[in-house]
């Protein structure tokens, strides 16, 4: 079992930035395939960015290529997102999730275990 706890989540201006961080606790977490999602209200859940054990392979969502960075420190079990030049519209609760296995994956319901969530909010 993995358990995930998100941090960093708050209120920021438009252009503004934020690092969220995410730390794992149960499982090896450098076996586990690592991910950020969003979820905005009234809205599906959306796949922003996700990392692999390596640290060397990532993959983002279009909407956030150039802007957002993810990042992991397997020694302290953690994973991180960095968020520049937000946008109101991308105001929404920010889960941290993972994945048994290696493969890169921008499907919710290909992950195992979620965070409970951080909400960040952009404000126009």
């Amino acid at each position: 079992q993995v358990q995930l706890v998100e941090s960093g989540g708050g209120l920021v201006q438009a252009g503004g930035s934020l690092r969220l961080s995410c730390t794992a606790s149960g499982r090896t977490f450098s076996s586990l395939t690592m991910a950020w999602f969003r979820q905005a209200p009234g809205k599906e859940r959306e796949f922003v960015a996700t990392i692999a054990w390596t640290e060397y392979s990532a993959y983002y969502a279009d909407s956030v290529k150039g802007r957002f960075t993810i990042s992991r420190d397997n020694a302290k079990n953690t994973v991180a997102l960095q968020m520049n030049s937000l946008r109101p519209e991308e105001t929404a609760v920010y889960y941290c999730a993972a994945r048994r296995g290696g493969r890169l994956s921008s499907r919710g319901d290909e992950y195992d275990y979620w965070g409970q969530g951080t909400q960040v909010t952009v404000s126009s």
